[in-house]
């Protein structure tokens, strides 16, 4: 099947939502509804509002079927995320549909939210992953590195290199 991969708009807020509870409940096992996942502001922010000033994001589709997303948010420093670095670089999220996860549209949809990130010029992209969360091998494969731990997380960087041409 052929993965397509489009800018996210505005229209695709719903299904961004649906992707971050797919990341939450990346862990076999952990089944946190919509609604609990929603209702918890460090999570739920990652979504309400999209997009806002500075946010962009790419979706996956099947035959016109999203099937995963990633998505950058600029947080401001009152109001930080997981993976918050500072105001200017944007945090990632990430997330593909159950069933279409080992094929890689995941690396697929990180490049494509990195290009974003260089291309609006941000400095760098950040994330917060679960130490356990197999996803960060592929965030390592892909440059980021660990800045911080909290709790069973790492805060993992990308310093984006700055195109002078």
């Amino acid at each position: 099947m052929v993965i397509v991969l489009r800018p996210a708009v505005a229209q695709d807020a719903e299904f961004l939502a649906d992707m971050l509870v797919e990341a939450v409940n990346w862990r076999p096992g952990r089944h946190f509804g919509r609604e609990r996942v929603l209702s918890d502001p460090g999570s739920a922010h990652y979504v309400l509002g999209w997009p806002g000033p500075g946010d962009v994001g790419t979706v996956a589709e099947a035959a016109g079927v999203p099937v995963g997303a990633a998505w950058l948010r600029l947080l401001p420093a009152d109001d930080p995320g997981y993976g918050f670095v500072a105001a200017d670089v944007p945090e990632l999220s990430i997330a593909v549909v159950a069933g279409w996860r080992g094929r890689g549209i995941g690396r697929r949809l990180l490049r494509a939210a990195v290009a974003q990130a260089r291309a609006s010029g941000r400095p760098a992209v950040s994330l917060a992953v679960e130490r356990d969360n197999p996803a960060r091998d592929l965030y390592r494969g892909e440059g980021f590195r660990t800045v911080r731990g909290e709790g069973d997380s790492d805060v993992m960087l990308l310093t984006l290199a700055i195109d002078r041409h």
